[in-house]
């Protein structure tokens, strides 16, 4: 039987820990690509006493605890990860949901949410009869929005590799200057002017998007990806895009040139300061992973392993944390795989995902009816426990 495991305490909320009704391991360790040194990560969820619900002062939708030592009393689990008995005091990073907001964003199959409800049993360190009532309904969370969720995640670690291979290959030199864009000092128009223009076009772009009315969440997805290769196909960017609008709505060709340059040297100011960033925060190993391979292997690594965990879950209706390539995709991070190879692997799968949401045994939606009765039930069932 598993030893009793502690939640760190948060003194600020004194119910929290007693009405937490699930709590796993999380991040490299749930997925069995972690190394000695990787971070203690946890998530969980708690049903919040009826004050929180009921008025209109307090709020709560999740706990975000922080350098809190897990202690002596966890020291088994320490042991189990193969971490040394003097970590014992190492901090970890929890955070516990709400079930309100569990459901909502578990329901949205957000990759960092579902993946609560189906990790590998040995890294569920809290479970009350209500959290296990929650891990005997994880399918009806299921739908086809797992392409658009995991998808979404595993481009955004392709858009971070992109970048960081940029300012890696081609660092930006010098911070941009407002000359450096053609533009005076000062904007010769006021900024409120420029501003109102501004939502006025993007009010038009949004008036030429596609209503797509009943079509499900996955298709919707499907056309938007077809519609955004045959716009690239014929040259046609968020910049060519965005002055078409501009000339719709009749504005001057000198205003909207300016407009553009001040875009231009808004999105470079950001881009400078990302860069800083980046520079500044940098860990030092990954660092050297990254100069040696060409592209951040960390973030390679984790988008495979959401491009295969949403192609598994469209396929067998099953969300596997626990890797089954943990090796390969640890292989990857070490930079067994090159930056050209990781490019057309994604591409290939990124077609194939969206193929496959359209045929995928998985239903278009969750099942809301089960999981709204569910949710009640057992916030009806914790408001029986008087609030301390």
């Amino acid at each position: 039987m598993k030893p009793d495991f502690k939640i760190p305490y948060d003194g600020n909320l004194k119910w929290l820990v007693p009405r937490t009704i699930l709590y796993v391991a999380h991040g490299s360790r749930a997925y069995g690509t972690h190394r000695p040194d990787s971070d203690m990560d946890f998530k969980g969820v708690t049903v919040p006493p009826r004050v929180y619900r009921d008025g209109f002062r307090l709020k709560f939708e999740q706990a975000e605890i922080q350098k809190a030592p897990l202690g002596v009393e966890n020291l088994w689990y320490l042991e189990q990860q193969g971490m040394p008995s003097e970590w014992v005091t190492e901090p970890v990073d929890a955070v516990i949901f709400g079930i309100q907001k569990f459901f909502k964003l578990a329901a949205d199959c957000n990759p960092n949410i579902i993946e609560v409800l189906w990790a590998d049993p040995a890294d569920i360190l809290v479970s009350s009869e209500a959290g296990e009532r929650l891990l005997d309904i994880r399918v009806d969370f299921l739908s086809r929005k797992v392409v658009h969720r995991f998808r979404g995640y595993a481009m955004a670690q392709l858009k971070r590799i992109k970048t960081h291979r940029r300012w890696l290959l081609t660092p930006p030199l010098n911070e941009p200057k407002r000359a450096g864009m053609g533009l005076p000092e000062t904007t010769l128009i006021p900024q409120d002017q420029l501003a109102a223009a501004d939502a006025a076009v993007r009010k038009q772009l949004d008036s030429w998007e596609i209503d797509y009315g009943e079509l499900p969440e996955s298709e919707k997805v499907y056309v938007r990806e077809q519609m955004h290769r045959y716009l690239t196909e014929i040259e046609v960017g968020s910049d060519e895009k965005y002055m078409a609008a501009a000339r719709t709505l009749g504005l001057d060709e000198n205003f909207i040139e300016l407009m553009h340059r001040e875009r231009m040297y808004k999105n470079a100011r950001t881009m400078w300061k990302q860069y800083q960033d980046w520079k500044k925060h940098r860990n030092p190993a990954r660092a050297a992973l990254e100069a040696k391979h060409g592209y951040d292997t960390k973030h390679g690594l984790h988008l495979v392993r959401l491009m295969r965990m949403c192609r598994e879950t469209l396929v067998t209706g099953k969300v596997y944390v626990r890797r089954p390539d943990a090796d390969e995709l640890l292989a990857i991070r070490d930079g067994n795989w090159s930056y050209d190879k990781l490019m057309e692997w994604a591409e290939v799968q990124d077609v194939e995902l969206l193929e496959l949401s359209r045929t995928s045994p998985l239903p278009k939606a969750p099942n809301y009816k089960v999981l709204d009765r569910v949710c009640q039930e057992m916030v009806q069932s914790f408001d029986k426990t008087p609030v301390k």
